[in-house]
């Protein structure tokens, strides 16, 4: 009886383990997924999310394509919507303007700020600045510069 019992809790592990491996190769394979639908240009320009997306307690994107004029705040009719209380219902602007961007804070209640100093005026990006936003940060990146 003791053998038989053996038997079956082997199997069991055995099917356990199986199961777990095929949890981590369906995780890594969604992953490899996800980046390869980001749907950006050799030369557009983006906004990657640096914080870690699991220790957000609202949903965000890892990229954001920037095309024309982006708004981004907490309001659903802006480009880019941040659930963050600290971020206010029309946060800042990005335009692009003669092949550059430029970033301008709405009169947002908490502030933008660019490479950790706070956003007063109309200021052009370059390529690695960083963006604040709330507890959000973003790597502004170039692709045509």
């Amino acid at each position: 009886m003791i053998a038989i019992l053996s038997q079956i809790f082997k199997y069991v592990f055995i099917l356990i383990i199986y199961l777990f491996i095929f949890t981590i190769i369906r995780m890594i394979y969604l992953d490899i997924r996800s980046m390869q639908s980001m749907d950006i240009g050799k030369d557009e320009a983006y906004l990657k999310v640096v914080n870690r997306l699991d220790s957000l307690n609202f949903k965000m994107q890892e990229y954001y394509v920037l095309r024309g004029a982006t708004k981004l705040g907490r309001s659903s009719k802006n480009d880019i919507v941040i659930k963050d209380s600290f971020v206010s219902k029309n946060h800042l602007i990005i335009e692009k303007e003669n092949g550059h961007y430029y970033i301008r804070d709405l009169n947002s209640a908490n502030g933008t700020f660019l490479n950790g100093q706070t956003l007063y005026e109309k200021t052009e990006l370059t390529n690695g600045d960083r963006i604040g936003v709330g507890f959000i940060q973003f790597l502004f990146v170039d692709q045509s510069r």
